[in-house]
């Protein structure tokens, strides 16, 4: 058995051009309980995810179990089997985390796609006029092209510490990147393939998060655990960083509204930021509930914000102008951690994350009413998304390995 699991590490490690325990682990160590293909879960699983990943899963049956993995490694038979077979056995398929699914007259389609280096945790994905979709491969430190007419993919080697945590793309279709995990922003010229990378100017500046360009051309990023905000000129390569006011607060994603004003989620406060790009001044907004925390928003055509609690299960509405907040139960719960939103024609998209499958969630501000639906390859996580240039949204699951599009064809009646 030793020497079959090396082979099991091994070619885990060869199919995610990884090495072994190179993500840092979350929550405490995990006991697995004995049976035959113990081994070999522990020698493959650790190459890309600690052993807790798999014991707090949602469990699948035998097929589903293979499903999953088959998207993260290339395991060889008959490891395959035995790993599936003893996940199965003592992970097996349950519903607690199953999605309140909730009926509606929208009709919408997904279509998905393996992207090629398995385990790199796709993430991201944006659309392009020219059809293109680009993704950031995070565990794999690359950025991925797709073009959906064709299936033909192409991925971008980074630098192997760069962790692209997003991209967004220029005026000229440019893909830059934040380089999470080497303190660096990077710009892709799809044309040649040449990098740049900017190194942030202070050391504190770690983590690179969520980029957006604004109005001007600029560049505004988040650095979550850096508690900042930056700031870069592509014409010179100038950085400029910001520390937040609120200790901690984690600065999350970032929008611009129409007035030119950037609004930051605070992923670990119960506050939303706005700033003046000129000033640099921040005025925050805090929620009535402390133990609310919010990764991402959105905003409406009114200037309304909107954004996903994830630590309670709620939808937020804040009035800018009034400072007043309005929120939602999501359809699953307070356990359904709803993650990634967008806004398609001042309606609100947002997943529920938590839920196995993921479920996809709309919410129209006019009727405030709901509608859900699962995602086919729901075993992953949506941890952004965005609207399409044709109106639809660009998603990804990133346990599965998939980038994919949701196809909104409004409603049937």
């Amino acid at each position: 058995m030793q020497s079959l699991s090396r082979l099991v590490l091994a070619a885990a490690s060869a199919s995610l051009s990884l090495p072994a325990l190179a993500q840092p682990p979350f929550g405490p160590p995990v006991e697995l309980p004995d049976g035959e293909g113990k081994e070999l879960v522990e020698s493959a699983c650790v190459a890309c995810h600690q052993l807790n990943t798999v014991a707090g899963a949602a469990g699948y049956t035998q097929q589903g179990w293979r499903y999953l993995i088959d998207r993260m490694i290339r395991l060889p038979e008959p490891a395959a089997e035995t790993v599936t077979e003893y996940l199965a056995a003592h992970f097996p398929e349950t519903t607690d985390r199953r999605p309140v699914l909730v009926p509606g007259d929208t009709v919408v389609s997904f279509k998905e796609w393996t992207v090629p280096t398995l385990g790199q945790r796709p993430r991201d994905p944006i659309q392009l006029t020219d059809g293109t979709i680009w993704w950031a491969g995070m565990y794999a430190s690359l950025i991925g092209r797709l073009d959906p007419a064709t299936g033909e993919m192409q991925e971008f080697k980074l630098a192997p510490d760069a962790r692209p945590h997003s991209i967004v793309a220029d005026a000229d279709g440019n893909i830059w990147y934040t380089g999470n995990g080497n303190g660096t922003v990077g710009m892709l010229d799809p044309a040649t393939g040449e990098i740049t990378v900017y190194p942030m100017p202070d050391p504190a500046a770690r983590d690179p998060h969520t980029p957006i360009f604004a109005e001007d051309g600029t560049l505004w990023f988040t650095l979550q655990q850096s508690n900042m905000l930056g700031h870069l000129v592509p014409d010179t390569g100038e950085i400029t960083l910001k520390r937040m006011p609120t200790e901690r607060a984690r600065p999350y994603g970032i929008k611009q509204d129409s007035e030119g004003m950037l609004w930051i989620a605070y992923n670990g406060s119960n506050k939303i930021a706005r700033v003046n790009p000129e000033t640099l001044e921040i005025r925050e907004y805090a929620t009535p509930t402390p133990e609310t925390t919010i990764r991402r928003l959105a905003l409406t055509s009114d200037g309304i914000v909107w954004y996903v609690d994830s630590s309670r299960g709620y939808l937020g509405r804040l009035d800018p102008k009034t400072g007043e907040i309005k929120t939602w139960p999501s359809p699953s719960g307070p356990d359904s951690h709803p993650y990634a939103i967008e806004v398609v024609d001042d309606v609100i998209w947002y997943n529920e994350s938590a839920r196995r499958p993921d479920a996809l969630v709309r919410f129209d501000p006019k009727t405030e009413r709901f509608q859900s639906w699962p995602i086919p390859s729901g075993v992953g996580i949506i941890r952004h998304m965005r609207v399409t240039p044709d109106g639809n949204l660009a998603i990804h699951q990133s346990s599965t390995n998939t980038v994919g599009l949701v196809m909104i064809s409004g409603d049937e009646s």
